[in-house]
């Protein structure tokens, strides 16, 4: 059963009835501090702040749609050497949330005094095209009014535009919109800790609410569509993109910045192969591999360095975007990994993030997981 309680919405200002919630997170002593999107004083970005003093809580702004940073690697950043000695919130998107169970299996994030928040997320615009938002007279309340219509919003962010789970797989509260009439919203209670929250919040849990089915309901609907309309996108990419031909004018113009990798919240490595001395080579080789090709590209190894991301990270792969977001050249990695990163995950039956115990594909032995393609 769906433990949830009903958030009141007065006049269609969501913001304001969460900074409501999230204030009182504070006032009633359930956390202490709260990683929570914040906007920026310019008024041309929301970013990612920890906040102590619960007055700072009115700057909130959870769904203006504008997503600078995959939340998860703050949070790796915040707790990868200790956990935190404080209770914390961590305000999160839907794609931020399962990258973070993701990194917690790959003990990169100590999820001990971490409550998790997260939303419906109607999706965002890149960190370039939010200021157009603003400049507009535009509010994260009128986003939300229109929002959770990705098929016809054209000018989001790639990675939101083909999301599958734009809802919280697992968080423990989530606040719930999808489904629901303007102006209505739930609270839903994931866990233990999440109903303890709500229930020393005040909040009266309804273990048979009307909102929650009918959310639920609209949720599985959306899934289905979703995975419909994926289906046919990735079809598309493999005619656009499919051929190492294709792939190699894909990455043409690549600068091997990898900026890509420092944007995904999946590549943790503390020290990557490629910048490590095993590419760092004396120029006799390079000259060496020149004659005996006629000439190379420079710098050396980037359709190898996109290959590698790939194998490394494809079963984790949540489809955040980010990597795209930071991308100078605008190289589509989003159609790449996340068709990649999605027949990887269908092969193993795994959604990263669904899941905090579920085991990773590539840590977990199964004797006779690949019979079926002849091998014994």
């Amino acid at each position: 059963m769906t433990k949830s309680a009903t958030l009141e919405v007065k006049d269609g200002k969501v913001r304001q009835a969460i900074n409501g919630f999230l204030k009182d997170l504070f006032t009633k002593k359930v956390v202490d501090a709260m990683l929570v999107p914040v906007a920026h004083p310019s008024g041309k970005n929301v970013v990612q702040s920890l906040i102590s003093d619960p007055a700072n809580i009115d700057k909130a702004d959870v769904y203006a749609p504008v997503m600078p940073v995959n939340s998860a690697k703050i949070v790796q950043q915040m707790t990868r050497l200790t956990p935190t000695d404080r209770k914390t919130a961590v305000v999160i998107r839907p794609c931020e949330m399962r990258a973070a169970v993701e990194l917690i299996k790959l003990k990169q994030i100590q999820p001990d005094n971490l409550l998790f928040i997260s939303v419906d997320c109607p999706g965002a615009y890149s960190v370039k095209s939010y200021p157009k938002f603003t400049a507009d007279k535009k509010t994260s309340d009128d986003f939300v009014k229109t929002g959770f219509k990705w098929a016809e919003d054209t000018n989001l962010r790639a990675g939101c535009q083909i999301c599958e789970y734009p809802y919280p797989l697992t968080a423990d509260i989530t606040i719930g919109m999808y489904g629901l009439e303007p102006g209505k919203a739930i609270l839903q209670a994931n866990t233990t800790q999440g109903e303890a929250a709500l229930k020393t919040l005040g909040f009266a849990i309804d273990t048979d609410s009307e909102l929650a089915k009918k959310r639920e309901a609209a949720l599985a609907k959306l899934a289905a569509d979703l995975k419909e309309r994926r289906k046919k996108f990735f079809a598309e990419v493999k005619k656009e993109l499919g051929g190492i031909d294709k792939l190699m004018q894909v990455f043409a113009s690549c600068i091997k910045c990898q900026n890509c990798r420092q944007a995904c919240p999946i590549c943790y490595c503390r020290e990557c192969v490629f910048i490590s001395p095993t590419f760092e080579l004396e120029s006799d080789k390079y000259l060496r591999q020149a004659e005996k090709k006629g000439s190379i590209r420079m710098p050396a190894d980037t359709l190898l360095f996109h290959l590698t991301r790939m194998n490394h990270m494809g079963n984790s792969c949540v489809g955040c975007g980010a990597c795209e977001e930071a991308c100078p050249n605008d190289i589509p990695l989003v159609k790449l990994f996340q068709l990649i990163g999605s027949e990887a995950q269908e092969l193993f039956g795994y959604v990263p993030g669904r899941n905090a115990e579920e085991p990773l594909p590539a840590s977990t032995f199964r004797e006779k997981e690949f019979e079926w393609i002849g091998e014994k």
